[in-house]
């Protein structure tokens, strides 16, 4: 449980950091495009929305602390859905569209 929480702690942090603007060498594909690419997108809104999507995601790990405090696996498994929705959906909305064209 200890661990779970940590990782609830840790995304929502990631989540902050992001959402203010300043970690964007934190996101894998921003980070290692090129110059050219990067002068294309608007970091900002890149930022933006991947902390929302870090809280997100936090929001979902809770369902796994919960699980364990109150012993009932129906809320993992919730949990495990949400998780899994929300990543897939993320990325998914992220990438289609021009929403982050400068």
């Amino acid at each position: 449980m200890i661990v779970m929480a940590v990782m609830v702690v840790l995304f929502f942090v990631l989540g902050l950091l992001l959402r203010s603007g300043r970690g964007s060498f934190l996101i894998a594909g921003y980070n290692t495009a090129s110059q050219k690419e990067k002068d294309k997108i608007d970091e900002k809104k890149l930022c933006r929305y991947t902390g929302n999507l870090m809280f997100i995601l936090a929001g979902c790990q809770m369902f796994f602390v919960f699980s364990i405090l109150l012993e009932n696996k129906m809320l993992m498994w919730i949990g495990v859905a949400a998780f899994l929705i929300s990543v897939v959906g993320g990325v998914v909305f992220l990438n289609t569209g021009d929403r982050l064209k400068k």
